[in-house]
C-alpha cells in the first residue's frame, strides 16, 4: 500500500538507533520534511487555497441577513414560491441597481434584479445566487416589507374526488 503524501504526518516508534529519547520520534515524509515541518506548509498550502486575492473576502450568510433566520413578512416562503418585481421596481429606468435604498445589501440588489426580469422561485433565486435558501428567504422578505416584490404561488392542483362521487359518476355512466 502506497502512503498518502497529503495525509496527516505519522510518528514512527523510536527505537535506540534513532537516537531520540522520547518513546515516539519525529517521522519524516517522502520529501525529506519532518512531520511539524510538513503540517505547517500544509496548512500555508490549505490557507492560500481558500483565501487567495481572487476569491475576495469570505461573507459568512449570518452577516448577509443581519443575524436573522426567519423572514420578517408575514408570508410562508417555500421553496415554490414565486418572486415577481413589483411594478414601481418593473417602471424603474434603472433597474434594481439603480434604487437609491441604502438598507439594501448586493444580494437584495440581485434578487430585485432577476425578479425585475421574470419571476423566479425561492429556490431558483438560491440556485442562481448560490445562496443558502435560508438566506434567500430573509433576503426576499426584505424586499417584500421595502415594496419591491410580491410574492406569487403555483395554483394547487385540484383535489381529488371523493370516492363516493366516482361511484355516482360510474353509476350514472352505466345506466347511459
Amino acid at each position: 500500500m502506497t502512503e498518502d503524501p497529503t495525509a496527516f504526518p505519522r510518528q514512527t516508534p523510536s527505537g535506540p538507533t534513532a537516537g531520540t529519547t522520547g518513546r515516539w520520534g519525529p517521522a519524516t515524509r517522502p520529501g525529506g520534511a519532518r512531520a511539524g515541518e510538513h503540517t505547517a506548509r500544509r496548512a500555508d498550502e490549505h490557507t492560500a487555497q481558500w483565501y487567495d486575492d481572487a476569491a475576495g473576502p469570505v461573507v459568512r450568510p449570518y452577516t448577509m441577513t443581519r443575524g436573522r433566520t426567519k423572514p420578517p413578512a408575514e408570508e410562508r416562503l417555500d421553496l415554490i414560491a414565486l418572486v415577481i418585481a413589483e411594478e414601481f421596481l418593473l417602471a424603474h429606468p434603472g433597474g434594481a441597481y439603480a434604487i437609491a435604498d441604502r438598507t439594501l445589501s448586493p444580494e437584495h440588489l440581485d434578487i430585485a434584479d432577476l425578479a425585475r426580469r421574470e419571476p423566479h422561485s425561492i429556490a431558483e433565486l438560491a440556485a442562481t445566487l448560490d445562496l443558502p435558501v435560508g438566506v434567500v428567504r430573509v433576503l426576499v422578505g426584505d424586499l417584500i416589507d421595502a415594496g419591491y416584490v410580491r410574492i406569487s404561488r403555483p395554483v394547487p392542483p385540484a383535489e381529488l374526488p371523493d370516492a363516493g362521487i366516482l361511484r355516482e359518476v360510474i353509476d350514472g355512466l352505466r345506466a347511459l
